[in-house]
């Protein structure tokens, strides 16, 4: 439909037209211009909006699991996001890289070929100094990696693969299988130089550094799956009932879940007169009786009730009662 006229527009183009300024025959001659869009037949775009819009759903729940590992892996904050996620050809991918970077290839069972993660030196070093003992701070340049810092990063990396599975759970049961570390750019070949790939870009925060992870999805990869990547799809399934598969394996993950448990031998209360006049020697009564059991704390919460010893040169708790459900305050 045309743009409208105005009144003060129409009255302009009619006095126009009477004092000869415009031809009306060349009005009615003018062909409209039809808009061209710009297509490059060298990068074909393969992968529609709502495949790309799921690619970002599944590894926006792939950041979640990252953050949960690393994290506990670390034990320091850590932060992900996906930056971007962009089609482009493997030879652009390829020739982005600093080289040397860090590349793992894997498979993603039971599709068929090759797949890719980088991980940047500044990120690879930030988590090899934080397992080492230090604060996570990466490289004051790129350099290639030593034999320990090779299979330190060899390790972090095939668990960070394994979690990839768990978030294309929705789409494809897979099984990310981890084959090799390379860091040599011009020695992953892993399709055509102008095969078109989907590259999710990951941003990956360690305390004070931030660092990327490249993700590169060949499309000839995920050709079999790309009718179940739509939006549609992914909102019909997240509403399906909880399998036993899935409540087992969350209770395996809690199951290994550090938690403090803690005993209260007792507590006393003494004026600050008798604090300041304590010396070494003196006792202190506390408000516990020896044949009662002791409170045993998980948290902050009292669950259980046990007799003090040693086991063997340690000393130990014996419990000898859980606490009722219902009754774990903070004592």
């Amino acid at each position: 439909m045309g743009e409208v006229l105005s009144q003060e527009e129409i009255d302009a183009l009619l006095n126009a037209l009477s004092d000869g300024q415009v031809d009306a025959e060349e009005i009615k001659t003018t062909k409209v211009q039809k808009k061209v869009r710009v297509y490059d037949f060298r990068r074909p775009n393969k992968f529609s909006k709502d495949q790309i819009h799921s690619l970002q759903n599944i590894y926006e729940n792939y950041c979640r699991s990252l953050t949960t590992y690393l994290s506990g892996h670390l034990h320091s904050i850590i932060e992900t996001k996906v930056s971007s996620i962009e089609q482009i050809t493997y030879d652009e991918f390829i020739r982005s890289l600093p080289n040397p970077t860090i590349l793992s290839l894997y498979a993603l069972n039971p599709l068929e070929g090759t797949l890719l993660m980088e991980m940047s030196p500044a990120l690879a070093f930030a988590i090899i100094d934080r397992l080492l003992g230090g604060q996570g701070q990466g490289s004051e340049k790129n350099r290639d990696l030593t034999e320990i810092e090779r299979t330190i990063i060899s390790h972090r990396a095939e668990q960070m693969i394994t979690l990839i599975g768990e978030a294309w759970t929705e789409v494809l049961p897979t099984e990310p299988e981890y084959m090799v570390l390379e860091t040599n750019p011009q020695f992953t070949q892993i399709v055509a130089p102008n095969e078109m790939i989907i590259l999710v870009t990951l941003e990956v925060k360690v305390g004070e550094m931030v660092g990327m992870v490249n993700m590169c999805l060949p499309y000839l990869v995920l050709e079999p799956v790309l009718d179940k990547l739509s939006t549609l799809f992914l909102f019909s399934t997240q509403s399906k009932v909880t399998s036993k598969e899935q409540v087992n394996a969350i209770r395996r993950k809690i199951e290994w879940a550090k938690v403090d448990m803690t005993t209260m031998l007792g507590h006393s209360e003494i004026l600050v007169r008798d604090l300041l006049e304590l010396a070494p020697g003196d006792v202190i009564p506390l408000m516990q009786n020896v044949k009662e059991a002791l409170p045993v704390y998980v948290g902050n919460f009292r669950k259980f009730k046990g007799i003090p010893g040693l086991h063997g040169e340690h000393l130990a708790v014996q419990i000898t009662e859980i606490v009722e459900e219902g009754r774990d305050q903070d004592g």
